[in-house]
């Protein structure tokens, strides 16, 4: 196929992709949640099957956006999410990481910007799923900590964004350290690559890349927490010496692979 009309397809596959997920998420909200609200009384049930639910929707986006030629991708250790109360930490290079590392991850809970759920195309997936908002003050890491014991799986992206173009990794947050600090909880970090890049912070949709674009997501063996809670230090001191170690970790590993500038 020639090159420009290989582009040419991949913008138009690129926005059928798009809007298949804004009408998904309203379809979802004014088709499925309602009957699922009525039949289903019990909120901790309603929210499981809600999460399942997108679960299923984001793995069908995802195979939306591959057979379309959109993308390709590649899973790595990704048996390791099929198991209940982790904190995953991802960095955030694309747009589409939170569809991927849903899709793949059982009993994903996710901490998402407060204006999504005011959005129409994501308020109904968002309140049905219980999702954490980000609006939620000082009780935000308690509300974290305490989705991950009940045994679901919290997704995190440290950054808070996605990464700037032209950086492998962008600054860290605090807070997904304080998760980790405060609940005595291991980590399970997650890479995640993006070539050529794409969907990045600023970038518009259509900028579409001069070739398919492809995806690596890489489950890395968990960082135990243990090691930073001895000698007595402060949570404090103990979550600034985590944010650091993840970034010269998250730095290491995507040299490792390749990705890093």
């Amino acid at each position: 196929m020639p090159r420009w009309l290989d582009r040419g397809w991949r913008i138009v596959a690129t926005s059928i992709s798009f809007a298949a997920f804004g009408l998904g998420g309203v379809a979802l909200r004014l088709l499925v949640f309602p009957p699922l609200r009525w039949c289903v009384r019990d909120p901790a049930r309603r929210g499981e099957l809600a999460r399942r639910l997108i679960q299923r929707s984001f793995a069908g986006h995802r195979e939306l956006m591959h057979r379309l030629g959109v993308l390709s991708y590649e899973l790595v250790g990704f048996e390791r999410l099929e198991r209940s109360g982790l904190l995953v930490l991802a960095n955030h290079p694309t747009l589409i990481d939170v569809v991927f590392l849903v899709s793949l991850t059982p009993r994903a809970d996710c901490v998402v910007k407060s204006r999504l759920a005011r959005n129409p195309f994501t308020r109904g997936p968002v309140k049905a799923t219980g999702y954490i908002c980000n609006d939620s003050g000082a009780g935000l890491v308690e509300d974290c900590i305490r989705s991950v014991r009940s045994g679901r799986n919290l997704v995190i992206f440290p950054e808070g964004t996605r990464t700037p173009r032209g950086q492998a990794l962008g600054p860290l947050q605090r807070g997904a350290a304080n998760i980790a600090i405060r609940g005595g909880l291991d980590i399970t970090p997650v890479l995640i690559t993006c070539t050529p890049p794409t969907l990045g912070k600023g970038e518009k949709w259509y900028r579409v890349p001069s070739r398919r674009f492809h995806v690596r997501i890489e489950v890395l063996p968990d960082l135990p927490v243990d090691p930073f809670l001895r000698g007595g230090a402060s949570e404090a001191l103990a979550a600034r010496r985590l944010t650091t170690h993840l970034d010269h970790y998250f730095k290491s590993e995507l040299s490792r692979v390749g990705a890093a500038n």
